[in-house]
């Protein structure tokens, strides 16, 4: 009994030791038209994405030139970033969900913290 205690919380610390860390990183939060909004936190290749009570890891992905885009292919979720907005999809249901969404930096003119120094946006 105590042989598979010990071999259960092993594998819980190493499942739990190998989630990505977002508890200490800055959260963003987006407003949208329509009154919606979403937050934001991680790193530029993978962001956690807050919506409607649930939580989502979305993964950089290619995208068109001059724009980031970060995808969850199991729940369907797909945020494309522009330099001055951000539209919220779900690519599995075929919908927009929020567009013209930005943070406060975006609405005085600057990069949300988390694309700053990141192509395309990097600043020459």
């Amino acid at each position: 009994m105590n042989r598979t205690l010990l071999i259960i919380s092993i594998a819980v610390t190493g499942l739990l030791g190998s989630v990505p860390a977002f508890a200490n990183e800055e959260v963003s939060t987006w407003t949208c038209n329509e009154s919606k909004q979403f937050k934001t936190s991680g790193t530029t290749d993978l962001i956690r994405l807050s919506w409607e009570s649930k939580t989502f890891d979305l993964k950089r992905e290619n995208s068109l030139p001059g724009s980031l885009r970060y995808k969850n292919a199991t729940s369907g979720h797909d945020l494309v970033v522009l330099g001055n907005k951000a539209m919220l999809f779900n690519i599995k249901l075929g919908t927009r969900l929020a567009d013209f969404c930005q943070t406060a930096e975006m609405k005085t003119g600057k990069l949300p913290h988390l694309f700053a120094n990141t192509e395309p946006f990097t600043q020459n």
